[in-house]
């Protein structure tokens, strides 16, 4: 199914206010589930020099990007919009040996394999959900046994339900993704907010943390 199939009118209100969204997050801390799965590589990872790979999916402004930077990691970072890859190539804090970058959208995303780490703060739900399906497939298939997938899915009870575009699960749902990981955090917000934008909002969200088994 072709890119133009799955646009809908309320992209064009997201897009618009990208720029917006980066500018509000600028300079926030890294997410508390990418730090939770470092943590962990970390563990894994004493005494030996080992490598890591990372893939940021809708990676923004780079505030989770330039935290797998700081701390050796290589990373792919993937965002559908080239204002956040500049923003990402402008940082002063990254070590552009270790970074790749994609302008590319979920819809048409192939990933390299044996991931270690796929991380998708927020991002995922931005995937038509026509298309969703294929994602999480190639996500799946591109870790390595032992890999983890990091990041948020957006329940049905969020605001943004009413979108078509954006895609929304069930908790059961949600589970059934992770068949075939061992879940290390699976927790569910549900809730009134604001936005990073200051718009008031019903979140209702999955934080995940993963490992494929």
């Amino acid at each position: 199914m072709s890119e133009s199939k799955h646009y809908k009118p309320e992209n064009e209100d997201f897009e618009r206010k990208w720029l917006a969204y980066y500018q509000a997050v600028e300079g926030r801390p890294p997410r508390d589930t990418l730090l939770t799965a470092l943590d962990s590589f970390d563990k894994e990872n004493i005494g030996t020099s080992k490598p890591y790979f990372a893939v940021d999916l809708g990676c923004g402004e780079g505030r989770d990007t330039v935290e797998l930077l700081r701390r050796g990691w290589r990373v792919l970072a993937i965002d559908g919009q080239q204002e956040a890859i500049t923003r990402l190539l402008n940082h002063p804090d990254i070590d552009s040996q270790l970074l790749q970058t994609r302008v590319l959208r979920f819809e048409n995303l192939t990933l390299p394999e044996s991931v270690d780490l796929v991380n998708a703060s927020f991002s995922l739900p931005f995937c038509p959900p026509g298309s969703f399906p294929k994602l999480w497939k190639v996500i799946v298939t591109s870790l390595r046994s032992g890999g983890r997938f990091a990041g948020q899915l957006f329940g049905e009870r969020d605001s943004w339900a009413i979108y078509t575009s954006i895609t929304h699960h069930t908790r059961k749902q949600v589970e059934q993704m992770l068949e075939g990981f061992e879940i290390e955090i699976l927790n569910e917000e549900d809730h009134p907010g604001k936005t990073a934008l200051g718009e008031e909002k019903h979140w209702h969200i999955f934080h995940v943390v993963a490992r494929k088994l």
